[in-house]
């Protein structure tokens, strides 16, 4: 071909039997060897079972006169049966355009709702196109696609593709089974719509080369091809094999139910979809809304370990002092970190560029069920190849829980040191806690000094001394001389004398356990 080519990738997406693959069979000109369902088991099944590529070309903006220039159309039709899923998304990450087929008749359903998701975080054009038009009654038709058009207006309003054309088609009437000699309807309105494109900056590069997204033929002499599996084309030591990654986490608000450390999804990333682990943290909660948004992970910092991704619909309640050794240091009520995090552990390794999209779904949910799969989306910061990441890399990695333990002051010793209860359990190794810090709900900072006796009860060490107003609140032990005699209260007489308290005092112990420190060390701040 003469002169320059620009290519533009436009996927073809929506639900099943929406008239995708009749869609990108009308608008091309040109069809690959993966085009239109010529897989065997494509046409055995009646439906779309992989990529497929086509393409079409138009004078390129601006280039009409000389006739230089051509925009190329690739389109790359998807799947739309919910269990190719996988394959829509890999599909989506090549794109730079998105056409959402509808049905007409039909209107939006679940798997279109996926795929406007998909589109949402994929790319940055949309383009609607209501299928089928020729089953409705001539007579209402009009009315018909005005109808769907308010309606597909209202669901995109809260989008990033308010403003997205709609366009009306029939890309092959009546239906799979009708003659060829019918022609299409509308298709001529949608190039026109495709050739306004404007986000192209990106693809002026001669034909000679190729790039991410480009559908490209190569001639290798001795070679079987039956022999090449679907992969990655590259740069040498372009790609990495990593068994965990270090990623930027943002839910997906059309997602139902919390997203929680330890809980298992389908991540996928480029083509490939694994299960992974996820274990969220966040900035520590005093730079909540300082934090920068990055695309980089700094490891020399410090981060919170979270129980579940933060959002203002899953914020942590008020904490309950009897459960508050479960505590890990949630966020402050009703705020969200601008920034979140996760460590994804994968099942098998994964092979893949640094900050490629990462897309997180629950693909084992009832496809029959009206609720979206994909649960989040980010990117892929860091990646972990060393396969003993876990000894080797995650130790570096500080993410902490900040522990908090309240009890009571008993009593009072003497003028430096008191009795303190109700922190640990009486299985408790306290001599493990033995030098830590702790508060008094009066003011004065104690240290943990030993353990006393065998029921979880402690001595703490007070440095400055209590005030004269704690001696006045705090009980002490009196011991008492019996006297002479026997029975019960001669007994009583020889035991401890206790005052009741007139106020209770408070004990609060708090510290920092790293998550991946192999002793489980408890820190303090100085």
């Amino acid at each position: 071909m003469a002169g320059r080519r620009v290519n533009v990738n436009v996927g073809v997406l929506g639900h099943i039997d929406s008239g995708k693959t009749a869609l990108a069979r009308a608008l091309s000109t040109t069809a690959s060897t993966a085009a239109f369902d010529k897989q065997p088991q494509s046409r055995e099944r009646g439906i779309t079972l992989d990529l497929g590529f086509s393409c079409f070309s138009v004078p390129l903006p601006g280039s009409a006169e000389s006739g230089e220039s051509l925009l190329q159309v690739t389109l790359v039709d998807c799947p739309g049966h919910a269990s190719l899923i996988r394959t829509i998304i890999g599909g989506a990450q090549i794109i730079d355009l998105m056409m959402l087929v509808i049905d007409v008749t039909k209107g939006m359903q679940t798997q279109s709702a996926e795929c406007l998701v998909i589109g949402q975080i994929a790319c940055q054009k949309l383009i609607v196109v209501l299928n089928k038009i020729d089953l409705l009654a001539e007579g209402k038709r009009q009315t018909a696609i005005d109808r769907m058009t308010r309606k597909m207006q209202k669901t995109l309003e809260n989008t990033k593709f308010r403003d997205a054309p709609i366009i009306p088609v029939a890309a092959k009437p009546g239906g799979p089974e009708a003659p060829e000699t019918e022609a299409p309807q509308g298709i001529s309105e949608l190039i026109e719509v495709v050739k306004k494109v404007k986000s192209m900056q990106m693809f002026h590069t001669p034909v000679t080369s190729a790039m991410q997204g480009d559908r490209l033929g190569i001639c290798v002499t001795q070679f079987d091809p039956k022999l090449l599996e679907r992969g990655l084309v590259c740069a040498p030591e372009s790609l990495h094999t990593i068994h965990a990654a270090i990623i930027s986490v943002e839910k997906i608000s059309y997602f139902r139910g919390p997203l929680q450390t330890k809980a298992k999804f389908h991540i996928t990333v480029g083509h490939e979809t694994v299960m992974g682990r996820l274990l969220f943290f966040s900035p520590a909660p005093d730079s909540f809304d300082r934090e920068p948004m990055l695309d980089s992970f700094d490891f020399s910092r410090e981060y919170l370990f979270q129980e579940q991704y933060l959002c203002k619909d899953s914020m942590p309640a008020v904490v309950d002092s009897d459960e508050v050794d479960k505590q890990t240091g949630q966020a402050t009520e009703g705020c969200c970190p601008r920034q979140q995090w996760a460590l994804v552990e994968f099942e098998k390794p994964i092979t893949c560029p640094q900050l490629s999209l990462v897309i997180g779904s629950r693909l084992d949910a009832d496809i029959h069920a009206n609720a979206c799969r994909l649960a989040f989306h980010g990117l892929l910061l860091h990646g972990l190849e060393d396969k003993g990441y876990a000894e080797n890399i995650l130790p570096t990695l500080k993410v902490y829980k900040l522990k908090h333990k309240h009890g009571l002051v008993e009593r009072a010793m003497d003028d430096y040191s008191v009795i303190g209860r109700s922190l640990f359990k009486k299985e408790t190794n306290i001599q493990l806690f033995v030098g830590l810090k702790v508060h008094l709900s009066t003011g004065e900072q104690g240290v943990i000094d030993s353990a006393f006796g065998q029921s979880g009860k402690f001595k703490v060490y007070i440095p400055g001394g209590l005030s004269p107003e704690s001696k006045k609140i705090l009980p002490t032990a009196i011991k008492k001389r019996g006297r002479a005699g026997h029975g019960e209260a001669a007994k009583q007489e020889e035991g401890p004398e206790r005052t009741e308290p007139a106020q209770h005092v408070g004990l609060s112990l708090s510290f920092k356990r790293y998550v991946f420190d192999t002793h489980k060390r408890m820190v303090q701040s100085p």
